[in-house]
C-alpha cells in the first residue's frame, strides 16, 4: 500500500503494477508515477510537454 502525495489516501497497487507506470489517485484524481513497487513509493507524475510536432 502506498500513500498519495497530495491527499495521503491509501492506494493499493495491483500485483501487475510496474515501475514507471502512471496511476490515478481514486480520491483526488492526481496522476502518480510508480517509483518503486517493493516498498511501494509514488511521486506526482511529470507534466506532459507540448512537442509542437518536433
Amino acid at each position: 500500500m502506498a500513500l498519495c502525495t497530495e491527499c495521503e489516501a491509501e492506494i493499493v497497487l495491483d500485483a501487475s503494477t510496474e515501475i514507471g507506470e502512471i496511476i490515478q489517485c481514486p480520491d483526488c484524481g492526481l496522476d502518480l508515477e510508480v517509483l518503486s513497487v517493493q516498498p511501494p513509493e509514488l511521486a506526482p507524475a511529470p507534466e506532459e510537454e507540448e512537442d509542437w510536432g518536433e
